[in-house]
C-alpha cells in the first residue's frame, strides 16, 4: 500500500524525523514517492488502543466517570482489532499478522484497559480539569510555503491554573528504557507540538506541559518490586531543549526544500547501524551503502 503522506509543503514530525535519521531515506519517501507501507500487529495494536483510551476519557470528561467505567473496554478494543486487521488486510493484500498474533496482543490489551480502569484516578482525574479534545489537529504555516501539520492525541486544560497539558500516548511491549528516553528523535514531537499548539490556539507557551503516556504489554517477569502498566515520561521542555527542536526543523527546512517550497534532490545517505536497521530500501537497488 502507497502511504499518502508526501504531498510537496506539508510536513510531518515523521518526515522531520525519517531526515535527521538519514535524507537520502526520507528522499526516497518523498520526493521519488517509493514510499511502500504495511501495516503489522504493532501499528494495528497502537491504533486501537489510542481509540478505546480516547473513547474513555471522552465519555468521563463529557459524561461521568461512572459511565466510562460502565463501557464495555475489552469488547471495543477486540471490535477495533478486527476492524484494524481487515482493513490492513484489504489494503495490503495479505494478512498483517497471524491469528495467533492477533490474540496475544487482545489480551495484552484486556490487562492494559483492566490495570486502567482500576487506577484511572492515578492518571486522570476531572476534578478543575477540562477535555479540550482528543486528536486535536495541528496546521501552522511555516517558511519556504510549508506547513506543519499533526494531531494531539489528547489535550487536558487546568481551568484552575489554565494549563494545558498535552498527551502523547504510545504503546510498548515493556515501556521506554533509559536510551528510548535519551533518544531526541522519539522524544522532541512533543516539544514542537507544544510551540505550535501555543501559536495555533493562543495559549502562553509556558502553561503548556507535555507528557507521553505509555502503556506496556508485558511485565518484567519475577521482578522485584509492584510494576504498572502505565508509564509517563515528560521531556525536558525548557529553553535549550526548545532551541535545540526549533534548529533541527529550520535544518530541515532549509536543506530540504526550496525557497518556494518544492523537494529538493541532492540528499545522501548516512549509514549507522540504528539508521539502516529499520529502513525499507536497506539491501534494495535503491541504496548500496545500508549497514
Amino acid at each position: 500500500m502507497v502511504n499518502g503522506e508526501n504531498s510537496v509543503g506539508r510536513i510531518s514530525y515523521s518526515q522531520i524525523s525519517m531526515y535527521n535519521e538519514c535524507p537520502y531515506r526520507w528522499k526516497l519517501n518523498y520526493v521519488d514517492k517509493l514510499r511502500v507501507f504495511e501495516s503489522n500487529i504493532y501499528l494495528i495494536f497502537g491504533t486501537a488502543m489510542h481509540e478505546v483510551l480516547q473513547t474513555y476519557l471522552e465519555v468521563m470528561y463529557h459524561d461521568s466517570v461512572k459511565n466510562a467505567d460502565l463501557l464495555p473496554l475489552e469488547e471495543m478494543l477486540r471490535d477495533k482489532l478486527i476492524e484494524q486487521f481487515k482493513i490492513a488486510e484489504e489494503d495490503d493484500g495479505k494478512a498483517p499478522c497471524t491469528k495467533e498474533d492477533l490474540q496475544e496482543f487482545f489480551q495484552d490489551g484486556v490487562d492494559i484497559l483492566d490495570f486502567f480502569r482500576k487506577k484511572r484516578a492515578d492518571y486522570f482525574s476531572k476534578r478543575s480539569y477540562k477535555l479540550m479534545g482528543c486528536e486535536v489537529p495541528i496546521d501552522f504555516n511555516l517558511k519556504n510555503n510549508i506547513k506543519i501539520v499533526g494531531y494531539l492525541d489528547i489535550v487536558i486544560l487546568d481551568e484552575i491554573t489554565n494549563t494545558i497539558k498535552i498527551y502523547d500516548i504510545k504503546t510498548s511491549t515493556r515501556g521506554w528504557n533509559k536510551w528510548q528516553k535519551k533518544d531526541e528523535n522519539k522524544t522532541q514531537q512533543l516539544l514542537l507540538y507544544k510551540q505550535f499548539y501555543s501559536k495555533q490556539y493562543n495559549h502562553p507557551i509556558d502553561k503548556i506541559e507535555v507528557e507521553y503516556f505509555i502503556v506496556k504489554r508485558k511485565l518484567w517477569e519475577e521482578a522485584m518490586f509492584p510494576q504498572k502498566r502505565v508509564q509517563k515520561f515528560s521531556p525536558a521542555s525548557g529553553k535549550p531543549s526548545m532551541n535545540k527542536v526549533n534548529t533541527r526543523l529550520l535544518n530541515f527546512i532549509d536543506n530540504a526544500f526550496t525557497e518556494q517550497g518544492e523537494h529538493k534532490n541532492d540528499m545522501k545517505a548516512t549509514p549507522s547501524k540504528k539508521s539502516c536497521k529499520w529502513c525499507e530500501f536497506r539491501k534494495t537497488e535503491y541504496c548500496s551503502v545500508g549497514i
